[in-house]
């Protein structure tokens, strides 16, 4: 009996109690009185419990149709994120977007976009990778990732198409323990050579034999921005932080700004962009999302390029 149910009966159920009358209920629905009421019976019947004590006025909910209710919504509710899904495949929306993000990309507008595609899809779901240099890239190029979010492009064995999204501060910082600290003004690369730097390491094999802004003959590899934070304040070396990870340790007297003369004064600017296989462009998902992170970027829209 059970295989006889049907939304539309599950449907008249929920209406009838949530307007406490078969009446309010047709009108809701469209329908009259007679109509629901004969659903509602055909419900009982099928379930082989009573859902309404219709001794008085009006209906009133039994124990077994109050437990079944919410059951009925959930039910309703599944069937209807099923048909949104079902519209949102047949017109090319993603089964699920997965990209990849800088871990240079100030989290607070990361959490500001996902946030907004939770509303605007909430039947799609999400998978996000955070990584650092080329790590970033080799999701995209084997297909796991729609996009990615980057500030350094290394070569690509494919096209890539970018878009401009937004700038990242870089600044060289110390913690104030730290010899630098005494000449934070104007250092030169050469005093900066006899100290330990920092540097954030790539975990894939596309920056091979390079580096990026490694001006020290002593160097300390982290594959871990956090833990690379971390060591700098305890002072053990210095090096290149985004702005925004470091502003309030700055403020607080935890770290130091240090003016170095290679970096342009104190800070240098890494663009920020969206990037994607030239042949293989986000869907209607992840072009969303694009467009989102721009609209929170520093930067506005760019035209789009290819590399």
């Amino acid at each position: 009996m059970l295989d006889s149910l049907s939304i539309d009966q599950l449907r008249t159920f929920i209406a009838a109690a949530g307007d406490g009358s078969f009446s309010a209920a047709g009108r809701r629905l469209g329908r009259s009185q007679s109509v629901v009421s004969q659903t509602i019976a055909n419900l009982e019947g099928h379930l082989g419990v009573k859902l309404f004590e219709r001794t008085g006025h009006k209906p009133i909910l039994t124990r077994d149709g109050r437990a079944l209710l919410e059951e009925a919504r959930n039910v309703t509710g599944s069937m209807d994120r099923l048909k949104a899904r079902a519209r949102g495949l047949a017109g090319g929306l993603e089964p699920e977007l997965s990209i990849v993000v800088d871990v240079m990309f100030p989290i607070a507008d990361l959490t500001a976009a996902v946030e907004a595609f939770r509303m605007a899809f909430p039947d799609t779901p999400l998978r996000l990778h955070v990584e650092a240099l080329g790590a970033v890239i080799e999701p995209i190029l084997d297909g796991r990732c729609a996009f990615g979010v980057m500030g350094s492009l290394p070569e690509a064995p494919v096209p890539m198409t970018t878009e401009r999204i937004s700038e990242v501060v870089m600044i060289a910082v110390a913690s104030p323990h730290h010899p630098l600290a005494a000449a934070r003004d104007d250092i030169t690369d050469d005093t900066l050579f006899e100290h330990v730097q920092l540097v954030l390491t790539d975990r894939s094999k596309l920056t091979t034999g390079k580096e990026f802004g490694v001006v020290s003959s002593k160097t300390w590899r982290l594959a871990d921005l956090g833990a690379k934070h971390a060591f700098l304040k305890a002072g053990l070396g210095w090096g290149g932080m985004p702005l925004h990870l470091v502003e309030a340790d700055i403020a607080n007297g935890l770290l130091v700004a240090l003016e170095v003369r290679s970096f342009g004064a104190r800070s240098q600017v890494m663009p920020m962009s969206a990037v994607y296989p030239a042949d293989t462009p986000p869907g209607p998902a992840g072009r969303w999302m694009i467009e989102r992170l721009k609209s929170a970027g520093v930067v506005g829209r760019h035209e789009v390029g290819e590399i």
